[in-house]
């Protein structure tokens, strides 16, 4: 089996970290046990780009448990747990290619070696798997059936390959399902960003100004927490529906240069380029700290920041202190990439939960129904949607009603009014 990995002798405490993951996730468990009995994914080839986590980890096993070949690469450079790594390769037998902190000549080669794999099916957190097909592995394409992408950024970047007539399989885009962002973006990323930043600075939130770059599901879980923490929250936007939305959440919502000036912590969640640019570090205070917790890390003009910078030194872990030419020192965290993965662990497990719960059930599907779709992108299906939140809610011993047929009647009809 080949692979790449830092140190399998960190395997047992990988071990141990996955199973600590697994308690919190009882949806995937369900389906895990579904898995073994039914193995709907026999003989099947997977090729994932995910972050090497230990909810991962769990995703992969039941991937396994389904029959399927499963192959993980990292889908950023900063987000492999290497002792999760270590575990999946050792203790599981799936092949991993990703290193903490490696370099991107490293990082595009592990996704070469996942593609390597020859996947009927892809699983990405990016779409930089599915890119990588379209535009140097096009030999793939034979063999392919389909694939899934998991976050706002890959979606945007498979709409484009859809609009433009170019993409070559069909794929299902695991980030709008309910299940999905209304939780996993909103209250993992929420949670998970302002505990990078935490970790990464030890800062009292309470009383900071705390500027929030885009008010999407993780803009609004990032600004709600901050608020919750005691932070003076204030949202940038482009979107007059969603700036009018934050104003009625009770933030304040302002250009992001007024912003800039104001800003003790900036934080970017709009999967954009450039959101934080030279216009931004001109007029930010002087000790001000910015970070990222969109997918990529083009969100922050990093080559700006050293333009206009004398002397750049890391003052910590996951802390850069860049000084300008005029004396002011701008803090970026974590080189600029997520920070909730770069500096902590991620979204919590059981959040992952249902996120993860629809991959694997998306692969089923996919497997099932490749030769009836079409080449362009598809919302997860509203009964996978729906059977995710009813085993997640019995998972924590919720009940919820049901309609009457009295009721039903009266929903499916027009005759009845008042």
């Amino acid at each position: 089996m080949k692979f790449d990995i830092r140190d399998i002798k960190l395997a047992n405490k990988g071990k141990l970290r996955i199973e600590w993951a697994k308690e919190q996730m009882p949806v995937l468990n369900l389906i895990k046990k579904e898995f073994q009995k039914n193995k709907p994914l026999k003989n099947i080839r997977i090729s994932c780009c995910l972050h090497v986590t230990t909810e991962t980890a769990n995703l992969a096993q039941t991937l396994k448990a389904g029959g399927a070949d499963v192959v993980l690469c990292a889908s950023n450079p900063l987000s492999t747990q290497d002792d999760v790594a270590a575990s999946l390769v050792k203790d599981c037998g799936i092949p991993v290619f990703a290193i903490n902190g490696e370099d991107n000549k490293t990082y595009y080669k592990h996704i070469k070696s996942a593609l390597d794999h020859r996947p009927a099916i892809t699983m990405d957190d990016g779409a930089d798997l599915v890119s990588a097909v379209h535009s140097e592995r096009t030999e793939l394409l034979k063999d392919i059936i389909g694939g899934s992408e998991e976050t706002t950024t890959g979606i945007i970047r498979l709409r484009s390959l859809e609009k433009k007539g170019l993409l070559r399989f069909p794929m299902i885009a695991v980030n709008d399902a309910d299940t999905k962002h209304l939780f996993d973006n909103r209250y993992g990323t929420g949670q998970s960003t302002i505990d990078g930043i935490i970790r990464a600075t030890n800062i009292l939130l309470a009383g900071c100004n705390f500027v929030v770059s885009g008010y999407g599901w993780c803009g609004r879980g990032v600004a709600a927490k901050a608020k919750g923490m005691g932070a003076n929250v204030i949202v940038t936007e482009i979107d007059p529906l969603k700036a009018l939305e934050a104003v009625m959440d009770g933030f304040s919502v302002m250009s992001g240069l007024d912003a800039a000036r104001k800003a003790d912590v900036f934080v970017s969640v709009t999967g954009d380029i450039s959101v934080i640019d030279e216009r931004h570090f001109k007029v930010m205070k002087d000790g001000v700290i910015i970070c990222n917790s969109g997918h990529f890390n083009v969100e922050i003009d990093i080559k700006a920041l050293e333009k206009l910078s004398k002397k750049k030194r890391k003052i910590k872990d996951f802390v850069e202190e860049y000084t300008l030419k005029d004396g002011r020192r701008i803090n970026l965290l974590g080189e600029g990439r997520l920070i909730n993965l770069a500096a902590a662990e991620g979204h919590p497990a059981c959040v992952m939960d249902m996120s993860f719960a629809n991959q694997a059930l998306c692969a089923e599907f996919m497997v099932k129904n490749s030769s009836k779709l079409d080449k362009k992108v598809y919302k997860v299906p509203e009964k996978i949607d729906r059977r995710i939140s009813r085993l997640k809610l019995t998972s924590m011993g919720v009940k919820i009603d049901t309609l009457t047929q009295e009721q039903k009647k009266y929903l499916a009809s027009w005759e009845m009014g008042t």
